[in-house]
C-alpha cells in the first residue's frame, strides 16, 4: 500500500498510558511503513514539569516507524488546540491523517483499516470522518464496517477536505441548530452531545470533539466506523471521576482485519438502532446506579426516627 496516511499522537503527561499506547501502535501492520508525528504539551503546571519530562524521554526513544519526528510545544496548548493545530497541520501537507491520543490500544489491523477506507472514499465528499472505535454492541449481524451521523474520537482518521469544513467557533454552529437537528444530534435524546455543545459555549468543556462532530453533522456528512472496534481506551482506568462508567465501554478489540467497505453512502438504519438502544440502556444504568448511590447516602448519613 502506497501514500499511507500520517499518524498524529498527541501526548501530555501520562508515560505509561503513552508507553503502552506505542508498543499496541508498534505491533500494526503498517507501522514500519509509516510516517509518525508526536504532539507533546507543554506542562500547563509546576506539578506536571516532571511527567511531561518522563513522556518527552519515551517518545524520543521511539522506533518501528518509517520515521518519527517529535513536536514539543513550548508553551502549553490544551488538548483541543494541540489536537486542532496538529491536525490542521498535517493534512495540509499530506492531504490526510491518522489520529490518535496517548490512552488507545490498537488492533494490529488498526492502520490498514484507516488507509484503505482514506483511499477507499478519498473522493466522496459525504464521507467526513472514520472512527476505529465502537461499543460492544448487542446486534452481533451488522455489517463488518458501517456508516452513521456521529463522530467518535477514539481513534479516528480524515482528510483535507473534510476537516477544512471543521468550525471551532460555537457560536455559528449554535446557530444552525433548531429544535428537531437537536433531536438528531443527540441521537435522539440518548446522548448528551447537545448539552456537550452548549456546554462548550458556557465554558464548561474544552472539547474539539463536539465541534468537529457538530461541524460533520451540519454538512450532512457521514462517518465510517466498525462493529467490532479496533481501539480499546484504557484513559477510564479508575483514576478519574467517571472512572465509574469505565466498563461500558470496554471492548474486545478486533483481531482480524476489515475486509468490508459499504459501496452505498448514506447511514445504516440497523446500526442506529442498535447504538441507540446501547446508549438507552447505558442511560439507564447510569440512573440505577446513580439512585444506589444516593441511597447509600442516606443510609449511611441520615439517622431513622
Amino acid at each position: 500500500m502506497q501514500n499511507l496516511a500520517p499518524i498524529a499522537l498527541f501526548v501530555y503527561n501520562r508515560p505509561e498510558h503513552t508507553r503502552r499506547t506505542i508498543s499496541y501502535l508498534q505491533k500494526n501492520l503498517l507501522a514500519e511503513e509509516s510516517r509518525l508525528f508526536v504532539f507533546s504539551d507543554a506542562p500547563k503546571t509546576a506539578g506536571d514539569k516532571a511527567k511531561v519530562s518522563e513522556v518527552r524521554q519515551l517518545i524520543s526513544e521511539i522506533t518501528g516507524f518509517k520515521s518519527v519526528k517529535v513536536i514539543n510545544r513550548q508553551e502549553n496548548l490544551g488538548l483541543a488546540n494541540s489536537i486542532i493545530s496538529g491536525v490542521t497541520q498535517l493534512v495540509n501537507e499530506y492531504g490526510k491523517i491518522i489520529v490518535f491520543e496517548d490512552d488507545l490500544l490498537s488492533s494490529p489491523y488498526t492502520l490498514q483499516y484507516f488507509n484503505e477506507a482514506l483511499d477507499h472514499y478519498a473522493n466522496n465528499e459525504k464521507v467526513m470522518h472514520i472512527g476505529a472505535y465502537m461499543f460492544e454492541l448487542a446486534d452481533k449481524k451488522l455489517p463488518e464496517t458501517f456508516f452513521w451521523r456521529a463522530a467518535t474520537s477514539w481513534g479516528w482518521a480524515t482528510w483535507a477536505r473534510a476537516w477544512v469544513n471543521f468550525e471551532d467557533n460555537v457560536d455559528v454552529l449554535l446557530n444552525q441548530f433548531d429544535r428537531q437537528k437537536t433531536d438528531q444530534f443527540s441521537i435522539n435524546g440518548t446522548m448528551n452531545f447537545w448539552k456537550q455543545l452548549t456546554g462548550f459555549k458556557a465554558g464548561k468543556n474544552n472539547s474539539w470533539a463536539i465541534r468537529w462532530y457538530a461541524s460533520i453533522f451540519l454538512k450532512g456528512g457521514l462517518t465510517l466506523n466498525p462493529s467490532t472496534s479496533l481501539i480499546q481506551n484504557i484513559g477510564n482506568d479508575g483514576s478519574g471521576t467517571h472512572s465509574n462508567n469505565e466498563s461500558m465501554y470496554q471492548v474486545r478489540i478486533a483481531q482480524k482485519p476489515v475486509k468490508y467497505f459499504p459501496t452505498e453512502i448514506k447511514e445504516d438504519a440497523r446500526a442506529y438502532t442498535a447504538i441507540k438502544n446501547f446508549l438507552k440502556n447505558r442511560k439507564g444504568t447510569l440512573m440505577q446506579r446513580g439512585i444506589r448511590f444516593v441511597k447509600q447516602l442516606q443510609s449511611k448519613y441520615l439517622v431513622k426516627k
